[in-house]
């Protein structure tokens, strides 16, 4: 993992690679992983998910969900897209075109409007002379 990619990851996550980093580098790192260490991994998967646990400690995806689904530790809940509906717009409308003593004009069209921004616009228009 580069540097700069560890720098990205949350605290928690970033102790779980440490952890998992210390363990490889004594020499066993090809050998079966400890209990100690799955079980923080698992714990992990909790929170953040299985994918983003597996690339973080550098663990293969389906033992992760594995070992997770067995523990019984449900999978972080991904967001979920929500479409909020457009506010109906109430039967106000208008369709303006206003123009100064320069020869400038604008067209407006207003949907929903209160009539004082209808005002405001207009004397803003009308002096920028």
């Amino acid at each position: 993992m580069r540097a700069s990619k560890g720098a990205n990851l949350p605290k928690d996550l970033l102790e779980g690679y440490r952890r998992f980093q210390a363990w490889r580098q004594r020499g066993k790192g090809r050998g079966r992983i400890p209990e100690a260490l799955w079980t923080l991994a698992v714990r992990l998967v909790s929170v953040h998910g299985v994918s983003r646990t597996a690339m973080a400690l550098g663990l293969d995806y389906y033992s992760l969900k594995n070992r997770a689904e067995a523990a019984g530790e449900p999978p972080a809940a991904n967001p979920v897209f929500v479409e909020l509906p457009a506010p109906p717009v109430v039967g106000k409308q208008c369709l303006l075109e206003l123009s100064n003593a320069a020869g400038d004009s604008l067209r407006v069209q207003l949907l929903g409007y209160d009539t004082a921004d209808v005002a405001a616009l207009a004397r803003a228009v009308w002096s920028a002379e």
